[in-house]
């Protein structure tokens, strides 16, 4: 009789722990379980920690970077330029390289993951039938560029660029050191809805801009930027461009 009662009240107690729990008091569940970093396979949880504190919740956009779900961006921007930028970063600008293969943590099946949720943004009536200028193109000319900018942009970014009712300076040497010449292209022709800035076809003059009027206020804008941005001086004695803007 003994026997029978320890016998029943083990298993009692072993049906008690597998039913009423599951598992043993303390042992963590799979939930509790950390995924390593390059695991990682979900494109909301890779864009909220690699890329939404500058381009924004959603690709919306931000005062740092322009929003990656832009319809007009993702018109010009084929999934080799987004994969490019995202692998090696951009040179000249704040965005950095996020493939382990050039120094980030991504592996490339991560930024492969990134590359096809932000082109899942993309509209296929983005342009309405408008043919917007190249993503890249040739270099333009400065001094065609400043009647570009007057005619287009001053009724906004002020005379010269420096600033006015609707916005602001666009000749600042920490912007201009901040962002790259391709970086003033995609803003020129893609806009910054989410600034209200207009894309190329709704600049002051009435019409929209050609890929040569890009190009050209692109150059006249990049003529200002100082050979050595952040200087607090208009020149340095001892620094090897006195702080000159490169024109």
């Amino acid at each position: 009789m003994r026997r029978s009662l320890v016998a029943v009240v083990v298993v009692a107690v072993a049906a008690a722990f597998t039913s009423g729990c599951g598992r043993m008091p303390g042992r963590p569940g799979p939930e509790s379980v950390e995924i390593r970093p390059d695991k990682v396979k979900n494109f909301d949880l890779l864009y909220s920690e690699n890329c939404a504190a500058c381009h924004g919740p959603n690709g919306r956009g931000s005062a740092a970077a322009i929003g990656l779900a832009n319809p007009v961006y993702l018109a010009i921007a084929d999934d080799a330029v987004i994969s490019r930028a995202t692998t090696a970063g951009v040179a000249g600008s704040l965005m950095p390289a996020f493939a382990k293969s050039a120094g980030g943590e991504l592996t490339d099946e991560q930024v492969g993951i990134l590359v096809d949720g932000i082109r899942a943004w993309a509209r296929p009536d983005a342009l309405g039938g408008a043919v917007a200028p190249a993503y890249a193109g040739p270099a333009g000319d400065p001094a065609r560029g400043a009647a570009v900018f007057a005619a287009s942009c001053a009724s906004c970014h002020g005379a010269g660029g420096a600033g006015g009712p609707k916005a602001g300076s666009l000749v600042d040497g920490s912007f201009l050191g901040l962002v790259s010449d391709q970086g003033l292209r995609t803003t020129v022709i893609a806009g910054r809805p989410d600034i209200g800035h207009p894309d190329w076809r709704g600049d002051a003059s009435g019409g929209p801009l050609t890929g040569e009027q890009v190009a050209d206020v692109v150059a006249w804008l990049a003529s200002k930027r100082p050979m050595s941005p952040g200087s607090p001086y208009g020149s340095t004695p001892g620094a090897p461009d006195g702080g000159r803007t490169r024109e």
